[in-house]
C-alpha cells in the first residue's frame, strides 16, 4: 500500500484541495439559496482523483518512455521496479473513472456542458505525458495546470456550489492557478539537466535555468498582487496576504541557486504556501460573503 501512496505523490495534492476551498468560499453570499455542499464535495473528489490520476499517469508514460530511469526527484514506480507498468496505467485509469463518476453527479444536478469540461480535464491528464506526442514535452504543460488546478477548478466549484460564476471566483482562479504552476515549474527546474537529456523539452528546459528561476518568482509573486484586486469586492480577502511570510523562503533558495536535490525543499515549502495562502484567503473571501 505505501508505494501506492508514494506514487500518488502525497505532496502535489495541496493542488487539488486548495481550488475547491477557495472556490467553495468564493459561492458565500452568492445565491439566496446556499451553498449545495454535496456538490462541493463532490467537486473535492473529481479534483483530488485527476491530480492523483495525472500522477500515476505520469508515471506510467514517463517510465515506459525511459524519462524516468535516472532522476533526483521522489521515487516513481515503474522507472524504480515498484509496479508493473500496467498496473500503474490501472491506477490511473481509475482515478480518471472516479472524477468522471463524481463530475458527472454534478452535472445531473446542475449542467450538461460540465461533462464537456471534465471530459476535457481527464484528456489533457492523460496526453501530458502519455500518447505519441505528450504537450507535457513540448513545454505546455504549465498551461495545463493553470488552466485546470486554477481557473477551472476554482470557478467550476464556484459554480457547482451555486451554478454561478462570479469575477471574485475567476480571479482567485488565476492566483490560485499561479501557486499550481510554481510547482511544476520546481518539479521541471530540478530536472532540467536529464529531461534535456532525454528529449523532454519541458517550459523549463526551453527557458534556461535563470529564466525559470524568474518565472517561479513572478509565479508565487501574481497570487499576492491578484489579492488586492479581489479584495475590491471582497475586502477580507487581504487575509490572503499573511502567506507571504511563508513565500520568502522558497523565492530566496530559488533565487540563490538551489538545485538538484535541495529543491525537494523548496517544492515542499511551496506546497506550503499553497497551502497557507488558500487557506487565509478561503477565510477572508468567506468572512466577505
Amino acid at each position: 500500500m505505501n508505494r501506492w501512496i508514494t506514487g500518488a505523490r502525497p505532496r502535489t495534492l495541496p493542488a487539488a484541495v486548495v481550488p475547491v476551498a477557495v472556490g467553495a468560499a468564493c459561492a458565500v453570499g452568492v445565491s439566496a439559496g446556499g451553498i449545495v455542499w454535496w456538490r462541493v464535495a463532490a467537486a473535492l473528489v473529481v479534483s483530488l482523483a485527476l491530480q492523483i490520476g495525472v500522477n500515476y499517469a505520469n508515471d506510467y508514460s514517463d517510465g515506459i518512455r525511459g524519462t524516468d530511469d535516472v532522476r533526483v526527484g521522489p521515487t516513481r514506480l515503474v522507472a524504480s521496479g515498484l509496479a508493473a507498468p500496467s498496473a500503474v496505467k490501472r491506477a490511473a485509469m481509475l482515478s480518471f473513472a472516479a472524477a468522471a463518476v463524481a463530475g458527472l453527479a454534478i452535472a445531473l444536478d446542475t449542467s450538461w456542458w460540465l461533462l464537456a469540461v471534465g471530459a476535457a480535464a481527464i484528456a489533457a491528464g492523460w496526453f501530458y505525458t502519455g500518447g505519441p506526442k505528450p504537450y507535457g514535452y513540448l513545454g505546455l504543460g504549465e498551461l495545463f495546470v493553470f488552466v485546470f488546478f486554477g481557473l477551472v477548478a476554482t470557478a467550476g466549484t464556484t459554480f457547482a456550489a451555486v451554478e454561478d460564476v462570479t469575477a471574485s471566483s475567476i480571479w482567485m482562479g488565476v492566483a490560485v492557478g499561479s501557486l499550481a504552476c510554481a510547482l511544476l515549474v520546481i518539479n521541471n527546474l530540478r530536472d532540467i539537466p536529464t529531461d534535456r537529456e532525454v528529449g523532454k523539452r519541458t517550459l523549463a528546459v526551453r527557458l534556461g535555468d535563470r529564466r525559470t528561476r524568474w518565472l517561479y518568482t513572478a509565479l508565487i509573486a501574481a497570487a499576492f498582487v491578484v489579492v488586492p484586486i479581489v479584495s475590491i469586492d471582497r475586502p477580507w480577502a487581504l487575509l490572503g496576504l499573511l502567506a507571504l511570510p511563508a513565500a520568502v523562503g522558497p523565492v530566496r533558495s530559488v533565487l540563490s541557486g538551489a538545485s538538484g536535490g535541495a529543491l525537494i525543499a523548496v517544492l515542499s515549502a511551496t506546497g506550503r504556501v499553497q497551502l497557507v495562502f488558500g487557506a487565509f484567503a478561503a477565510i477572508g473571501l468567506a468572512i466577505s460573503g
